[in-house]
């Protein structure tokens, strides 16, 4: 019998861009995305870790304009596809205009799992220049699988090749994995994707269930690098996938030597599920805003765990980095009276 397909999505140059303050130099990127190319990796996403446009005070600035990474990038990627994310009100069609220009070749257009339709002109835009587009749905606990069905036919009716669904705060367990991904299997006739954060320690197993409902695209970082506890870790997927018997196309020395050799060194810290970021995941909190909270706590004297749980309790999502100062500000003030 012939083994199933599971593309592997690898974000280590973007999603891990959070885990390492937006640092990467040109030699960091076209070594990592050379070495993801060579093994078999199907796209690279290579973008700030809020997506193009992201480098600025509220997210973080990087160290090196993304275009010139993706610049760079673009000229060590030979079989696998150039992929950068877009966050719609932070990036626009004139950024992925530049990022095609400058190597990319596949757009995952990111918005919270209920606003799907301020994606439609991006998408819509990128297929029209040729670009794979992908609709991207953030936050995806915040949601019924009802309403998940709901939003990603949005992205199909524009034109989106896949549906990914995003476990953002790492805050689901297998069952709810499961109930999401099977809707949208029985809903929806393109691709399903999944992709998720170790914030409970269970991103692996939450990704083999979403394979197991039908998902067909499925993202990693090598090492796990990546906001909060980090992503479902490359090697470690690949090598789960293997012995349950899917076809991965991933060679399986290969990404070990990629996430040993040239990830590892360049880690600012282990990748772990420490008390904050499973508080980001019992929370059910976005994932990138792990270091601003320690920052916030810092500043202003707190238990970074108040901070967290405030968030959730307020159901802050993406893209509202710039409340966390507020929300410590309002509970320093609260504990001084």
């Amino acid at each position: 019998m012939e083994k199933r397909k599971i593309k592997i999505v690898d974000t280590t140059l973007r999603d891990g861009s959070h885990a390492v303050s937006h640092s990467f130099t040109v030699e960091q990127a076209t070594a990592i995305a050379g070495g993801l190319d060579k093994v078999g990796v199907s796209l690279i996403e290579l973008s700030h870790g809020d997506g193009i446009a992201g480098s600025s005070i509220n997210y973080g600035m990087s160290k090196v304009p993304e275009m010139e990474l993706l610049r760079a990038a673009s000229k060590v990627v030979k079989n696998a596809k150039l992929t950068v994310l877009l966050l719609p009100g932070i990036g626009t069609i004139e950024d992925l205009q530049q990022a095609k220009d400058n190597g990319a070749q596949a757009v995952r257009v990111a918005t919270h799992v209920t606003e799907a339709d301020i994606a439609i002109q991006h998408i819509k835009y990128a297929k029209s220049i040729g670009m794979m587009a992908v609709g991207f749905l953030m936050m995806s606990h915040m949601a019924s699988p009802e309403k998940i069905v709901e939003q990603a036919k949005i992205f199909v009716d524009c034109g989106a090749d896949y549906i990914n669904l995003a476990d953002s705060a790492g805050h689901m367990v297998p069952d709810d994995v499961r109930a999401r991904i099977s809707a949208l299997k029985n809903s929806i006739e393109i691709p399903i994707g999944f992709h998720s954060h170790n914030n409970l320690g269970l991103s692996v197993a939450n990704s083999i269930a979403a394979v197991e409902e039908g998902a067909s695209y499925v993202d990693v970082t090598c090492r796990g690098l990546g906001a909060g506890a980090g992503n479902t870790q490359n090697e470690v997927l690949c090598a789960v996938l293997d012995r349950l018997g899917y076809d991965t196309g991933v060679d399986l020395y290969g990404i070990m030597d990629v996430a040993e050799e040239i990830v590892e060194p360049i880690m600012q810290r282990p990748q772990i599920v420490n008390t904050a970021s499973l508080m980001l995941g019992y929370a059910g909190v976005y994932s990138s805003f792990l270091l601003h909270t320690y920052r916030a706590a810092e500043k202003f004297h707190l238990n970074p765990r108040d901070i967290l749980v405030e968030l959730g309790r307020r159901g802050m999502v993406g893209g509202q980095e710039d409340m966390i100062i507020d929300v410590a500000f309002e509970l320093s003030q609260q504990k001084t009276r």
